[in-house]
């Protein structure tokens, strides 16, 4: 049976901000998490893939949801969702009992590479979160081949995110899977909320939160800018939408992975 879900709306794929010799700036991240929920975001998901979270050391990991979750204390009405994906049983679980230990709302776990029967991974996953909410993650772009509908419905999971773009998985998520759907694809936003998803979780939203929210609501312009947006920034990510944030917001262009990663 559905549940009400985690959060209605449009959650950002927070950026890892670092400082100008590659330090993490975990201040500096939660501060652009609590503008950003200014604008209209209804959760903030830390150490996804936007995070570049390959380069986070596991003390880092913890430091980033701390400072976030001080910017957003428990009880406002934002959920935190911390990525806690791993190439391992071993490291995912690790990253989960972690997060959930510094007061991560859920967990987003991407599956694992090269797995074809991801089951047991996400066993082991939901069993180290304890009652945590645990979100599924189906990104075969970034994680091959990532999970397939039949095993998503026998997963110990109360939600997916689907960053595939495929339109037509998409549908057939929405009709069989019971549980609480996000896409991670700035092309879906309008469809995701015309065919009923409760949400989105966007790299895009670290930029254009605004247009985003407009864009779920089902405004057709806005649509069209968010794609537009994206199209631009797609290009050696997450350098280029770290640099359009930052001539936005101020914020630190640098990344640790990309062009000029440290």
């Amino acid at each position: 049976m559905r549940t009400e879900p985690l959060f209605r709306g449009v959650g950002v794929a927070l950026v890892t901000l670092f400082d100008a010799d590659g330090g993490l700036d975990a201040k500096a991240s939660a501060e652009h998490a609590a503008r950003l929920v200014q604008l209209g975001v209804a959760a903030v998901l830390v150490a996804g893939t936007t995070g570049e979270p390959a380069s986070l050391e596991p003390a880092e990991r913890t430091t980033l949801i701390r400072a976030v979750r001080q910017e957003l204390p428990e009880g406002c009405g934002i959920p935190i969702i911390a990525g806690t994906g791993g190439p391992s049983v071993r490291q995912a679980v690790s990253y989960t009992a972690a997060a959930c230990d510094e007061g991560a709302d859920a967990v987003l776990v991407l599956s694992p590479p090269g797995v074809d029967d991801v089951r047991p991974y996400y066993e082991a996953v939901a069993e180290a979160a304890a009652g945590v909410a645990v979100l599924a993650y189906h990104y075969p772009g970034a994680s091959a081949p990532g999970i397939s509908l039949g095993q998503l419905a026998e997963l110990p999971v109360v939600g997916c995110k689907d960053s595939s773009g495929d339109t037509a998985r998409f549908h057939q998520e929405l009709a069989h899977f019971d549980g609480w759907l996000y896409t991670g694809s700035p092309v879906l936003t309008l469809l995701a909320g015309a065919m009923g998803a409760p949400g989105v979780i966007l790299a895009l939203a670290n930029l254009e939160p605004e247009r985003c929210v407009t864009a779920f609501g089902g405004d057709v312009e806005a649509q069209m800018a968010v794609v537009q947006s994206h199209l631009e920034t797609i290009s050696e990510f997450p350098a280029t939408l770290k640099e359009r944030v930052a001539s936005r917001f101020g914020t630190s262009p640098v990344v640790r992975i990309g062009r000029n990663g440290r």
